[in-house]
């Protein structure tokens, strides 16, 4: 009985540890490219504005081109759950977290409302991955549309 217990606890710890390990590993190789940062996302926001913390989801942004893959952070998923276009992106509302989203987000976030296709959406990202966000988004080919607050 006390070989099968220890037989089973050491099964779990070591599958633990696999899944935290590719977890890590994960991250790693989104981040080995470079051009990333952390952003936690909010898709399909309703128009009034939501304070409740509710729909945020913790992630790493990647820059690739003229496109920025946002890839969640507790998934074992390869590929980006979402893929947001510089010629798409418009960004309408800059603004800090209030209410019970300051414990949803990380500290020094700031938060932009934007449009992508039609689709009302908020990234929450820190001062600094915001300057460079902001970058990125005015520094368009020549003939494409940029569109920030």
């Amino acid at each position: 009985m006390f070989l099968a217990l220890l037989v089973s606890g050491l099964v779990v710890v070591t599958l633990v540890g696999i899944g935290l390990f590719v977890f890590g590993l994960r991250r790693r190789l989104i981040q080995r490219s470079g051009g990333t940062f952390d952003c936690s996302l909010r898709w399909n926001v309703p128009e009034e504005t939501d304070l409740s913390g509710k729909g945020w989801v913790y992630g790493v942004a990647r820059y690739s081109g003229d496109r920025i893959m946002w890839f969640r952070i507790f998934s074992y998923a390869p590929r980006p759950r979402r893929v947001l276009e510089r010629s798409a992106i418009e960004v309408v509302a800059r603004r800090t977290p209030e209410g019970e989203e300051e414990l949803a987000l990380l500290s020094d976030a700031i938060v932009l409302g934007c449009h992508h296709r039609g689709t009302r959406l908020e990234l929450a990202m820190s001062e600094d991955a915001l300057t460079g966000f902001l970058a990125w988004l005015e520094a368009a080919p020549p003939g494409q549309r940029v569109n920030v607050a």
